[in-house]
């Protein structure tokens, strides 16, 4: 028993020790704002890592700058550096034929979240995502956002060059912080390890990998209490908890609301909290696309237009180039960057992960970012033009939104 004891205590105290280490890293935040500005951060970071570059991004796109970055992570890996890349299997069905054969010469360990196979997204099980953006280099720098692998100037749809690059964001973060993205980012890679070993009938190195898995990570490693929160959305644990933080931030709004989403089709208790702070005094300004990718949520979010004018909710169309971004701010004291929209396949059906700050610096970036946006790139959509719509365009919106909604419906239940 006193053995026992003994191999607990010191088990503790290095647990403990962990921790005052990490709570006495210095923190930080520094908003990214456009892949130019985030690529550059990366790359520094990757010529300086020494043990271990984990990537996450939902589309991983061969043009552009991106080139530079692969090899930035390939000369990593080549110097001993534990290389992980993750890229989801509809965002990223495909990469150019030399990189993995680049990526197993370098050491580059290279996986795909849920590859579509035969039928493509016909099965609703096939719906839900890794639209994650995270990225950890050794323990010192970790980055969260919206960004994906994919040149600003590139548009893939079209396969051609943008005048003006997508308005998009992510945070450079240090401080203890950087843990949590790495932990999440390791239980992912590890279910997806003992899934693949499964299906290759490897039933031993399976079981192998489920034995030495510290289960206590799951419950010992709590969030980071503190001004900045790395806030997650699954289908497990997680489920609501990126749409109650934006609940529980409007509700308490005072001064201003600022909310840019690339896609916004919120739930009902989401609308009714923007208007129902509008009509306390709040001013509520919603930041949406004009310059879309998609047609169908560009329609399906022009059918919530006029309730929301209605209730003295601004809603300003974003027309310099694509928005991609999302990102919020709630008076001078909470701001969010990250990957989920305010929209059923993010809040139901994806994987999601959200940096939230109550840091006034970190607020006032955002804001600012924000506000440069709706100078340079934005219109006013006018209540009274609305209206003069023709009725087969308010029509074909509402019947968008609502085949959106049942589409999702059949996949998640219930939203």
């Amino acid at each position: 028993m006193a053995e026992g004891f003994s191999r607990w205590l010191d088990r503790a105290e290095t647990e403990l020790a962990a921790q005052a280490e990490a709570s006495a890293r210095p923190t930080g935040w520094v908003l990214q704002v456009g892949s130019q500005a985030l690529f550059t951060a990366m790359r520094q970071a990757f010529e300086q890592a020494q043990h271990r570059i984990w990537v996450e991004t939902y589309i991983l796109d061969p043009n552009g700058q991106v080139p530079e970055l692969m090899q930035a992570l390939n000369d990593a890996a080549q110097r001993g550096v534990e290389v992980r890349l993750l890229t989801d299997g509809f965002g990223t069905p495909q990469v150019p034929d030399e990189w993995p054969r680049q990526w197993a010469q370098s050491g580059v360990q290279w996986r795909t979240y849920k590859p579509l196979g035969p039928g493509g997204l016909w099965f609703p099980s096939r719906w839900r995502r890794l639209h994650r953006k995270l990225c950890v280099v050794d323990d010192h720098v970790a980055f969260c956002g919206g960004i994906n692998w994919l040149d600003d100037h590139h548009d893939p749809i079209r396969q051609v060059q943008l005048a003006q690059p997508r308005f998009d964001a992510a945070v450079q973060i240090t401080g203890p912080l950087v843990d949590k993205v790495a932990q999440v980012m390791n239980e992912v890679w590890w279910r997806l390890d003992v899934s693949s070993r499964l299906r290759q009938r490897e039933v031993s190195a399976a079981w192998a990998a489920i034995r030495l898995r510290d289960w206590r990570s799951l419950w010992r490693q709590r969030p980071p209490q503190g001004l900045r929160t790395l806030v997650l959305r699954d289908n497990v644990s997680h489920r609501s908890d990126i749409v109650r933080a934006y609940l529980a931030a409007i509700g308490r709004a005072r001064q201003e609301v600022w909310l840019a989403n690339a896609f916004f089709m919120p739930a009902k208790r989401v609308q009714r909290a923007l208007c129902v702070a509008a009509a306390r005094g709040v001013k509520v300004r919603l930041v949406v696309q004009g310059h879309f990718e998609y047609a169908l949520p560009y329609r399906a979010t022009r059918h919530l237009y006029a309730p929301l004018l209605a209730a003295g909710v601004e809603i300003w169309e974003y027309h310099a180039s694509y928005l991609h971004a999302k990102v919020a701010v709630v008076d001078e004291r909470w701001a969010t960057v990250g990957s989920s929209n305010l929209d059923p396949l993010s809040l139901l059906l994806a994987r999601e992960a959200n940096v939230v700050s109550r840091h006034p610096d970190d607020v006032r970036q955002v804001r600012q970012a924000l506000a440069q946006a709706v100078l340079s790139g934005a219109k006013p959509i006018d209540q009274q033009a609305l209206a003069q719509r023709r009725l087969w365009d308010r029509a074909l919106d509402a019947l968008t939104w609502w085949g959106v909604r049942l589409a999702v419906w059949i996949t998640a239940r219930s939203y």
